[in-house]
């Protein structure tokens, strides 16, 4: 099934009041064929919205809660009230810098698709577990139990290793673990499943996001340090809706 390419950047722990014009360049220069969507830091997102009115923003992270004790979390709905459409859940940031386990990693998609967000869910493996060769079943593994009820708007494969590294998979690499990925979604969620598209994450760059995007199975991107700036973003927006 073909799908309509989807771009998020994820601009992590990045970006202050000055970072709105580049956000207001990059929605400016969005050619049409492509979704893009970025998910800034969550001091940003009111901003940017009110800034960008009718460009897509996302958040990076949700709590399971809708309310509470829980100092320096944010909400699902809160996230939605300032201008988020979409959030991330379960990058491997979180994951292994903050313990979330597949579960939390499923009750946070759950809370977000309950608060109106559409959700990508990130899976990977580190380079040990590639070097073994148990890359593919130990991501669809972790995807399986990382699902939620509905399915997730996208599915975001990175490779933790690849991750700000400047190191990528090989095409085949990639294609293989699209292809199990997509089988896996398929049969949690059938004919549903073939609609959620998968984004490849991990050092893409205008230099490789061509023959990445012309991989059965890769949807789109999910876009690290690229997506600072228009001038690194915009080439690998526009290589996808060329695709």
């Amino acid at each position: 099934m073909e799908h309509r390419k989807l771009v998020a950047g994820n601009w992590k722990m990045h970006g202050t009041a000055q970072s709105i014009a580049e956000i207001v360049q990059i929605a400016a220069a969005v050619p049409r064929g492509v979704d893009v969507v970025l998910c800034l830091p969550a001091t940003l997102i009111e901003r940017a919205a009110r800034a960008v009115p009718g460009f897509t923003i996302g958040a990076q992270d949700v709590h399971i809660e809708a309310a509470g004790a829980f100092t320096g979390d944010v909400a699902a709905h809160q996230l939605h009230d300032a201008g988020a459409s979409f959030t991330i859940v379960g990058h491997s940031e979180r994951r292994d810098g903050h313990g979330e386990a597949d579960a939390v990693v499923a009750a946070k998609a759950i809370a977000a698709m309950a608060a109106g967000l559409e959700v990508i869910i990130c899976v990977g493996e580190t380079r040990d577990v590639r070097e073994a060769g148990r890359a593919v079943v130990t991501v669809s593994a972790q995807l399986d139990a990382s699902l939620t009820p509905i399915p997730p708007t996208a599915v975001a494969y990175e490779p933790i290793w690849a991750i700000g590294t400047g190191l990528v998979p090989s095409l085949q690499d990639i294609g293989d673990m699209h292809a199990a990925l997509r089988e896996r979604l398929v049969a949690a969620y059938g004919e549903a499943g073939a609609r959620v598209r998968l984004l490849y994450g991990g050092s893409v760059k205008p230099g490789n996001a061509a023959e990445i995007f012309a991989i059965p199975n890769v949807d789109g991107a999910l876009v690290g340090g690229a997506s600072l700036t228009a001038a690194d973003f915009l080439p690998i927006v526009e290589a996808a809706a060329a695709a």
